[in-house]
Parts: C-alpha cells; structure tokens; sequence
C-alpha cells in the first residue's frame, strides 16, 4: 500500500507538471542553430589533427591502391596474422588490388579487425559507427586494434551532421550509434591516464580520397 501512495504521488506531480509547462528560458533559440561553426580549415586536416591529438594513428591515402600499399604494410610490419572483418564486399573489392589478408572469423582471438564506418567529425576526431553497417556493435568495440576505412565524402564538420546524414539518406535513426574518438583511456585509478582498457589499445583510420579506377 506504501509503494501504491508514492506511485500516486508521483503521477500527481507528473499531471501537475503538464497542466501548467515551465516556459522555455530562451524561447528565440531555434534548435537547429549551429552552436560550433566550421573553420576554414579543410575537414580533413581538421579531423586528422584532432584524431592524432587524441592518440588516434592517421594515415592519407590518395586512391584505394595507395590504401591496398599502406594497409598491407601496416599489416605485415605489425605481423598480424590474423584480420577480422565482416566487411565481405569490401574485401573481395580490395582483393582485386592483391589486399590478401589472413582473415578469421574469430573476434576473440583477432590481432586486429577492419570497419568501415558511417561519418568522420572534423571537430572532435570521432569515428561514427552504427548497428545498420555490417560490422555491427562488436568489432570496433572488442578487438585489441581497430583499424577504421573511411572515404572523404563521409567527412562532415559536427556530430549533429553526422545525425542528419542518417535521417538523409535513409529516413531513421539505427538502433545504436558509436561514437568512437580515439582508443579507449581512462583515469579513474589515481588519475593516471591508462589506454587500452575498455576497448581497442590502438585506433587507426585509412582516410582514402578516391575511389581507384
């Protein structure tokens, strides 16, 4: 009976509330009034300045062949040998520029996993991922490295374009989105900032210009 009254409390308050709104206190705000306004800097020297600041590893790649070039030699420098990916179409098209990775359908035991991803942020260095890409929520998330593919029409300058960018091209919001701005870091213990350990240790993003041809 205790439990019933202040449930019925609370709803009385919650009818109240509605019955008489608190004004707005800026009522000439409008919501879609940017707050950060883009710089003249070009996108992609903004993301890979913040990206880099934030520990992120930055590579240019000016065509999908020079990224075939860089990532194999990332990979073979690195001696990883074993690459996890769900990016099925994508790999069978950089296979045609002899991208032969040693992949594994086993994310536990990985060295590293390949994404693509859904929009870069100049301002905050943010890699965006979502639930509809078919990596999902896991292989940016688990891996020990996480090495992200991105193309420079997916840059955009604030998170709030990333958003429209969704609602643009395919009319809704998926289930999940990631925002993922550099390796994970904490500094919860003693405040000593520690790298690495609730999610990827090293974040690298391919930021490839072009399509080959």
């Amino acid at each position: 009976m205790e439990s019933q009254g202040a449930r019925n409390k609370i709803l009385k308050k919650i009818k109240q509330a509605l019955e008489a709104p608190v004004p707005l206190p800026f009522p000439n705000q409008l919501a879609d009034t940017p707050i950060f306004i883009p710089t003249e800097k070009e996108l992609a020297i903004g993301f890979a300045e913040k990206f880099t600041s934030l520990l992120g590893k930055f590579v240019y790649c000016a065509d999908e062949k020079e990224l075939v070039q860089q990532l194999s030699a990332l990979i073979e420098a690195k001696q990883w040998h074993k690459i996890y990916s769900l990016e099925t179409g994508w790999l069978d098209n950089m296979r045609t520029h002899d991208f032969n990775p040693v992949t594994t359908s086993d994310l536990e035991s990985c060295d590293a996993s390949i994404t693509l991803c859904e929009s870069l942020v100049a301002r905050t260095g943010t890699i965006v991922l979502s639930s509809q890409q078919l990596s999902g929520r896991t292989a940016s998330v688990y891996a020990p490295i996480h090495i992200c593919i991105a193309y420079t029409h997916q840059l955009v300058f604030d998170i709030s374009d990333s958003l429209n960018r969704f609602t643009s091209q395919s009319g809704s919001i998926p289930s999940m989105i990631s925002f993922a701005t550099g390796p994970s870091r904490t500094a919860d213990i003693e405040k000593t900032l520690v790298v690495g350990v609730h999610g990827p240790k090293e974040v690298y993003c391919f930021l490839v210009d072009k399509l080959a041809d």
